[in-house]
């Protein structure tokens, strides 16, 4: 089924010279498929056709647009075995990881077609006039949330499902009402392409406008540099590196008409093990966190890359029983030789900073495209004075921080770059003890976890996934959850407009059946 083309809305193009293939990083080689470049004038059909495709797609019912998602959500399920083998071999992942993270996709899909088929989402807001007032007359103004545009979506290199073609950000701004243009991540091009089949399939049986989708593929930024320069792009949605989500937002900013780019970037997560909790469950806490840190290859963006104690025998048992556990696990491939280059180069840069101990490295052979975990240590001091050593190491590498006492933890925190996630682990009423540790957490993150490990994302409406930047370009919002769908809308006014022409979620009569604030009360009632 994989053809190696475009997918121009309905149609498949491959009009380049351009190819590439991607690798399957467990064997070692190439993988045979050969996937075409998209062009300059592939590039601006796909947006043309999207710009056109939106006239009639944001004004889709809830329901017809709930439809779509939940019939792209069977169409990837019926994709079945071939879906798992290609996501393999392109990935380096074993077929459970594969299995779950399409269960996620689906789910997610499933979540925002709930969502969309109710329908308060667009948070209607109504003022009615009041005519007679004194001195001014009070108009009626009539509020709700509707779609930018046409968004485009970069594929994600360690989620080729959940963060990809039909992730998150596809699924949020579908449900929103905005075609989606996938800039398709070349590490794993064939399962992208699989799922942009399911997605046009599931648009055609839905009867949505062609251009409601498109999927591109390029090996290099050109296509997404051309695709987020292009007028008829309203909001760009983004998973990956800091380098490359900073390099997008700044593309948007110079635009004569700026737009938004919503950037899920790099993230170390800090850790507190508060005293207590290391001196009564620190040999459980040593083993739960070897697990975390090489979860997934540490190819996670919450992967627990900084763990903070106070100085004294506690901490020392910690992390002489975190460097015995770690190396007991048995190593695991990365997604590509690019990425584990990259964490061989970044962790080398690490280990060798002034003061930096390495304290458990494993040491054994491994396979090609292995990477080998490790574990650092550091003083507080150190760490606060060296900047490199609070940047992100992408993979199962995790440094232990020695703090002197309290206020030396604070000032750490504080220094540190925004963060998805916060963790302290405590015991009894240890942390009343720390507000100011919590305090200063709570600054650089945006999600703070209690005695738990951050490796782990709930597909939840109380989720934020997202944080003060670098985690995210913008801090207010979230990339998970059915709150994902706020960064794609704008809010809309409507004054003394005539009821019949009025949407139906803002007229008086609330055919939708949704709830809505209407003079400051929350209701489903009519006026």
């Amino acid at each position: 089924m994989i053809t190696g083309e475009n997918f121009i809305g309905f149609e498949r193009s491959a009009k380049g010279n351009s190819t590439y293939k991607t690798f399957d990083p467990k064997l070692n080689i190439q993988n045979s498929d050969t996937f075409y470049e998209a062009t300059s004038e592939e590039i601006d059909l796909a947006v043309q056709k999207a710009k056109s495709a939106f006239e009639t797609f944001s004004k889709t019912p809830g329901s017809q647009k709930a439809a779509f998602l939940n019939s792209i959500a069977d169409e990837i399920m019926a994709l079945d075995d071939e879906l798992i083998k290609v996501y393999c071999k392109e990935s380096g992942l074993p077929s459970g990881r594969a299995k779950g993270e399409r269960g996620r996709t689906v789910f997610q899909l499933r979540t925002f077609a709930e969502l969309v088929a109710e329908g308060s989402w667009v948070e209607a807001t109504i003022d009615t006039a009041i005519p007679d007032r004194e001195p001014i007359p009070k108009p009626d103004l009539r509020k709700m949330n509707i779609a930018l545009g046409p968004v485009v979506v970069f594929g994600a290199s360690n989620f080729p499902l959940a963060y990809s073609t039909a992730g998150g950000d596809t699924a949020s701004a579908l449900a929103a009402g905005c075609p989606v243009i996938v800039k398709s991540h070349p590490m794993h091009a064939g399962t992208g392409e699989l799922v942009a089949f399911a997605i046009n399939k599931a648009a055609k049986a839905c009867g949505m406008p062609d251009g409601v989708f498109s999927n591109l593929n390029s090996a290099g930024i050109e296509v997404g540099v051309q695709l987020v320069r292009h007028p008829d792009v309203k909001a760009v949605g983004f998973t990956g590196s800091i380098v490359g989500g900073r390099a997008l937002f700044d593309e948007a900013s110079r635009r004569p008409e700026p737009i938004p780019v919503f950037a899920e970037m790099g993230s170390i997560n800090p850790v507190i093990i508060l005293p207590k909790a290391l001196e009564h469950e620190g040999d459980q806490w040593a083993g739960t966190y070897a697990n975390s840190i090489t979860l997934g290859t540490g190819q996670f963006c919450t992967n627990p890359g900084l763990l903070l104690g106070m100085k004294g025998p506690e901490l020392d048992n910690f992390v002489t029983q975190l460097a015995s556990e770690i190396v007991k696990i048995e190593p695991s491939c990365m997604l590509h030789p690019n990425i584990i280059g990259a964490y061989e180069q970044k962790s080398k840069q690490a280990k060798q900073q002034t003061s930096l101990e390495v304290v458990a490295e494993y040491d054994s052979d491994v396979a090609v495209n292995y990477a080998r975990q490790a574990i650092t240590t550091v003083d507080g001091h150190t760490f606060l004075e060296n900047s490199t050593l609070h940047q992100e190491v992408f993979g199962p590498f995790s440094m232990v921080v020695r703090c002197k006492d309290q206020q030396e933890l604070v000032r750490i925190l504080r220094s540190l770059e925004g963060q998805l996630t916060g963790t302290i682990i405590s015991v009894d009423d240890e942390i009343q003890r720390y507000q100011g540790v919590v305090e200063a957490l709570k600054d650089r993150v945006g999600r703070i976890i209690f005695n738990g490990v951050p490796t782990g994302v709930e597909v939840a409406p109380a989720m934020l996934h997202g944080g003060p930047y670098p985690a995210s370009s913008d801090s207010r919002f979230t990339a998970v959850g059915r709150h994902a769908i706020r960064r794609w809308v704008r809010p809309f006014s409507y004054q003394n407009w005539p009821d019949n022409l009025l949407p139906d979620e803002l007229k008086n009569s609330n055919p939708l059946q949704i709830s809505r604030l209407i003079n400051g009360e929350q209701t489903y009632a009519k006026l």
